[in-house]
């Protein structure tokens, strides 16, 4: 039988992002989503649910988050969904669903949260595998970059950020007069 497995989320990141290094020095960077449901009950009062999830993605993908993205910035995601399992102390098994980011799009001002336009900044990216990973920019924009082989030392964040830089433009390619729609 098929299967599919797709997600498409947008929401704010509910904490900063969290930026961390696999073992052959490839980025992963983990951040948490709040997604809100507006309804209205059955005595006509809007009614508010908000769902947290966690995602997880690799790569060139994990530093653009981390750089660019803050605490309560919306973000639109696309991805899929995987299980982590482990052994807690007490040797309890353990379970929980997380989104695999494989692409995502900046939404809302520069700098700023909310607003609802889109500002480019669409990315895709495949798991790694063997070590490796590619990942690409839509449309004019793109590129192709290959993990770290063994042996590179692991980077470490500057004493003092530089000053933040706008996220790409997916729009902005060059003679990109046209509008893509």
């Amino acid at each position: 039988m098929a299967s599919f497995n797709k997600v498409i989320l947008m929401g704010n990141l509910t904490r900063d992002p969290q930026l961390s290094y696999l073992p052959s020095q490839t980025p992963v960077c983990e951040i948490g989503l709040a997604v809100n449901h507006k309804y209205r009950d059955n005595q006509g009062q809007m009614q508010e649910k908000v769902c947290f999830v966690d995602c997880r993605c690799y790569g060139k993908q994990a530093d653009t988050l981390n750089q660019y993205m803050k605490k309560g910035q919306p973000l639109m995601i696309e991805g899929r969904l995987e299980l982590d399992q482990w052994e807690d102390q007490n040797g309890g098994k353990r379970s929980k669903h997380r989104v695999f980011i494989e692409r995502f799009t900046f939404v809302g001002a520069p700098g700023g949260g909310g607003g609802g336009q889109s500002q480019g900044g669409s990315y895709q990216q495949q798991a790694p595998q063997g070590g490796g990973y590619q990942q690409q920019a839509p449309q004019g924009g793109g590129y192709q970059q290959q993990a770290p082989q063994g042996g590179v030392p692991a980077q470490q964040a500057p004493a003092q950020q530089p000053p933040q830089q706008q996220p790409p433009n997916a729009y902005d390619a060059p003679g990109g007069d046209d509008i893509p729609f």
